[in-house]
Parts: structure tokens; sequence; C-alpha cells
């Protein structure tokens, strides 16, 4: 039964509004009326494009956390025995926000339209993207939707997991060094110049740190908007060229050659692939299609475009295995298990395994980063604070040794 939404005033003259099912408009005016509203406007909440659905659905509907736990839901109800139209009739009217509630009776109402839940979730593609809909597509046509759903909320949960774990490891460092560049800007730019300001005057050598530190005060006072603005610029600049994708290919390429941060961007995609090329692969998706799917997840351009070649020699004929190997921004590891997946016959079981090494290693590595930061930083802030100090001190005792 199609939804409509409406807009009606009630007894009281107040305006409301939400969504309700019809076989037609007449029949949703004839139900407002029956409820003593006044119906001011009822339309159809359907689409009959990805464009429209992209016009009407403007901010996501769903975060990453909301949608694992919807899939999950929807996974349960589904495999339970339920239909898929009463599970998303369930779910509508058990959501608190109203965005939610609309865009789950617009996909209920394509449904029951004749289209497949696949086309249907694909009218909405800021909420489901090609990797979530292909595996969809693979549930509805192998017959097992509800286990391949609870396959894909999995997946959803993983990777929420990962990056939560790999944000938060590096959400204190951040915190720290941020707290510390405001504490040292405010002790240089009006601490230092005040006190020692007041030894300037005894016309007297100050100790060469001091002055150092003056000067450094000085520059920030007189400059310091011109050096913020200088950085604001140049990180505009880099964000606007990160839109070409040439440039945001070569930059993506040169973060894969830092030290620590590039093994930790290696990891996260190569996880991220692995793990998505399995469930598609698991979830019976043919692998040029899952390939392609999985290389889209990537977030670095450069791993990407190597995904892509991957792709292109498995198409012409060679074993993902050897296509992955020559792929030297991808870790070995996922090759090999690939390698043993083929040979075994248990690609998407080697595949996620693959992925949770990667994902462990991220996670271990990020930690491992974070416990020598955070002592580091402290170490560095309090060599600053006591540099500030000293050059405070110095002339206090230089005067106390000339009054003697």
């Amino acid at each position: 039964m199609p939804a409509y939404r409406f807009e009606a005033l009630d007894a009281a003259g107040k305006s409301q509004s939400g969504l309700l099912e019809a076989d037609n408009v007449r029949a949703a005016r004839s139900q407002l009326r029956s409820r003593e509203l006044v119906p001011l406007g009822v339309t159809l909440v359907t689409m009959a494009a990805s464009d429209a659905a992209t016009a009407r659905f403007t901010r996501r509907v769903f975060t990453a956390t909301g949608l694992a736990v919807w899939t999950r839901q929807l996974a349960g109800l589904v495999g339970s025995g339920l239909p898929l139209e009463r599970a998303l009739t369930a779910l509508s009217e058990e959501t608190e926000s109203q965005r939610q509630h609309e865009l789950v009776a617009h996909l209920k109402s394509e449904v029951n339209a004749g289209s497949s839940f696949a086309r249907a979730l694909s009218t909405a593609p800021r909420e489901f993207d090609d990797v979530y809909r292909a595996v969809v597509a693979a549930g509805e046509q192998s017959g097992a939707l509800g286990p391949v759903l609870e396959r894909l909320a999995d997946d959803l949960e993983q990777q929420q997991a990962l990056r939560s774990k790999v944000l938060g490891a590096m959400l204190y460092p951040t915190i720290v060094s941020v707290v510390a560049l405001i504490i040292v800007i405010i002790l240089v730019t009006y601490v230092v110049p005040q006190i020692a300001g007041v030894f300037v005057s005894s016309k007297r050598a100050l100790p060469l740190l001091t002055v150092a530190m003056l000067g450094l005060s000085a520059f920030v006072r007189q400059w310091g908007w011109a050096v913020a603005l200088l950085v604001a610029g140049a990180s505009g600049a880099f964000v606007l060229a990160r839109r070409g994708e040439a440039f945001r290919e070569r930059s993506d390429a040169a973060l894969l050659r830092l030290p620590l941060v590039g093994r930790l961007a290696r990891g996260y995609n190569a996880a991220r692939f692995g793990g998505t090329l399995a469930m598609l692969a698991g979830a019976g998706v043919p692998i040029l299609k899952a390939l392609q799917a999985a290389a889209e997840t990537l977030g670095n351009r450069a791993m990407r475009a190597d995904a892509l070649d991957a792709l292109v020699q498995v198409r012409e004929g060679a074993p993902l295995a050897s296509a992955l190997a020559g792929k030297k921004r991808f870790p070995g590891l996922l090759a090999m298990f690939a390698r043993l997946g083929e040979q075994t016959g248990q690609l998407p079981e080697m595949l996620l395994r693959a992925s949770a090494q990667l994902s462990a290693e991220v996670q271990r590595r990020a930690m491992a980063a974070a416990t020598i930061l955070e002592p580091l930083l402290i170490v560095v802030m309090g060599i600053v604070v006591v540099l500030i100090m000293l050059a405070v001190l110095m002339p206090i005792i230089q005067l106390n040794t000339w009054v003697k």
C-alpha cells in the first residue's frame, strides 16, 4: 500500500504533518477527515529515480552506526520468516525519527509497487552505497536475504569498530597537541612580554634566552595573524587541489610512504577492501563485480587505482592473488590469503581472515602509536613551559645578583 505525506489542520487550528498509508490520494484524504483533520496537502512518498531521492534526502538519514543497527533489525525480522513488506512496516512504525520513518515508508512503497529490494534501495543512494545494494541483490537472487543481511550487518559493525578504535587512539594526542599549542601561544603572546618587559627598563643586558623569547613574542604579536592566514590559505588550497583526481592520487600515494601514518593507512584500507571483497564473494556476487565494488570503498585513491588495475588483470584471466601480489601498496598478507583461498576453493573465508588480521594489526599499531605519543607530547610540553619560565626567571635571578 503506498505511503502518503500529509499536512493538515486539527480542530484547534494547529498544523499537523506525518505519514499514512492508503490506496490513493482520495482514500488518504478520507482518513484525515475521519480523524477530524482538514487536509491541506497530500503527496505520494515515492521517487522514480535516484536523483529525485538525492534531492529529497539532502542529509544522510542513517549514521554509520544507525545503518548497522537498522540492517541487523531487518535481518532479524526477515530471518525469522517475516515477509519483507511486513518487516519494513514494523521498522517504519518503530522508529522515532521522522526522516527515517519517511525513508523506510518510501522503501516499502517501492517494494509494494513490484520493485526488488535492491532496486528500492537504489532510489536512496546516499543511504545505501553500491556495496550494500550489491549484497542485497545477491541475497535476493539466492533466496537467502536474511543470512546475507546478517553478514552485511556484521561487516558494517566491524568497519565502524575499526574506524572508532583508530580515531579513538588518535584523539587524545590530538587534544593534547591543540591544548599545548594554545597554552604556548598565550604564554608567549601575553605572559612573557608583561613580566620580562619590567626588566627591559633596567638598561642592563638580558639573558640570551629571554631576548630570544621576547623576539619570538614580538614576532607572534606582529605577524601571527599573517602566519595564521598563510596556514589557512595553504590548507584551503590543498583541499581544493585534492578535488582533482590526479593530485589526490599523488598526495594519497605520498601519504602511504610516511613512516607511521602510511602503514596505518595501508592496513586500514587493505582491511576494508579485503572484508568487503570477502562479503561480496561470500554472498555470491561475481568476482569482477565484487572487485569493482570493493575498489570503490577504498578512500585512498592510490590504492583504489591499484585495485582497479588488478581488476583489469583478473578480467584478462589472471588469478586474483597474482594481480594483488603485483601491487606493492597492498600488504603481502592479502595476496597470500587470496592465493590460499583460490587453491582451497575458500576465497571468501581466506579473505575474511586476512581482513581480520589486518584490522587487528592496524588497531595494535594505532594503540602503540598513541601510547608513545601521549608521554612524548607531555614531555615536549614540559620542556617548552620550562624554557618559557626560565626566560622569565633568569632576569629575576640576574637582578638579585645586581642588587647584592
